[in-house]
């Protein structure tokens, strides 16, 4: 029996959101792309600052589907955001629901 990409096991994932190295050159192996270190600074200059911008503005988005059981800070998005210094929760963001997000105090929601 074949065993699966690393980028898809636990050996290729890191415990602290993304992928490791490792996980990275085995996607790239497996045709899934030539995937990039995480941007952490947090003032990157450059390329590196749009390609940040460009990926909190992305995973955010993916906050509106999740379900406030889902928000502890330990799933792999809010590990994600942490990682790359993504701030700006917003009503959207890791401050949606009040379960504990990682950033900041819960605010109310306005429209829903």
């Amino acid at each position: 029996m074949a065993k699966t990409a690393a980028w898809q096991r636990k050996e290729g994932k890191s415990p602290t959101g993304g992928l490791n190295a490792k996980g990275r050159a085995s996607a790239k192996a497996a045709g899934q792309g030539n995937l990039k270190a995480p941007v952490t600074a947090k003032k990157p200059k450059g390329k590196a600052k749009s390609r940040k911008k460009s990926f909190c503005a992305r995973m955010k988005g993916m906050r509106k589907r999740q379900k406030a059981s889902n928000n502890t800070g330990k799933d792999r998005l809010s590990l994600s955001l942490k990682k790359w210094n993504c701030r700006m929760g917003g009503t959207c963001g890791p401050n949606a629901y009040k379960t504990g997000g990682f950033l900041e105090p819960a605010i109310e929601r306005v429209f829903e």
